[in-house]
């Protein structure tokens, strides 16, 4: 039996606590709220712009489902000894970004704080996002496993920049305390652009 590697120990521990961490927040609008968290400084379009709220909704509780469901493609052992559960979760995983997250990314992107330098760093990663999966989806349906496996790295990297975003957050206010908006710029970019360039990384060293 091939042993866990302590690069898959410190992987899995990474994910599992910064899983948690979203589930944390995403309760914080349970039972329904529009006065909580994130949305206390979004107020001017909770109350202007009636789908923000309905679309926020979709595309925080989506990212959980995401997040689950993405992990459990890069696992070995349920790909080799579980391949129909392999194969449910990656049909979860792209329901949800295609029809869910994505979309309701973009949308919310565009209201983005951070002025126009966020909001199209926003944009971008969320159609991105969308391509990397429909993409992969459409070579999985005809056989092409080694550009799939490429090309759903991508858009797993995409995926947990809801995770990476908030930990550049915290980085950044705790070492440089810079002003808030120039916060939202930069971890508009900080959020997704590493995790792309470590799956470009990933790729070339594992496929």
């Amino acid at each position: 039996m091939k042993s866990i590697s302590y690069k898959q120990i410190a992987w899995l521990l990474f994910f599992t606590y910064f899983f948690i961490l979203m589930v944390q927040i995403t309760l914080l609008y349970l039972p329904l709220s529009s006065k909580v968290s994130f949305l206390q400084i979004k107020q001017t379009e909770v109350t202007g712009i009636k789908a923000y709220l309905p679309i926020f909704y979709v595309h925080v509780y989506s990212a959980i489902f995401v997040l689950l469901a993405g992990f459990t493609q890069f696992n070995a052992k349920i790909l080799t000894k579980y391949p129909k559960i392999h194969q449910w979760l990656g049909y979860l995983y792209v329901s949800f970004v295609l029809l869910l997250a994505s979309p309701s990314g973009i949308f919310i992107g565009w209201f983005a704080n951070g002025g126009l330098t966020a909001k199209t760093s926003f944009i971008i990663l969320g159609v991105l996002w969308f391509w990397f999966t429909l993409k992969a989806t459409l070579l999985i349906l005809e056989r092409k496993i080694t550009v799939h496996k490429k090309l759903m790295y991508r858009s797993f990297a995409l995926a947990t920049s809801a995770i990476t975003l908030r930990l550049w957050k915290v980085i950044l206010v705790y070492l440089f305390h810079p002003a808030p908006m120039d916060v939202y710029q930069i971890i508009a970019w900080l959020g997704w652009i590493p995790n792309l360039l470590i799956a470009e990384w990933l790729i070339r060293k594992n496929i």
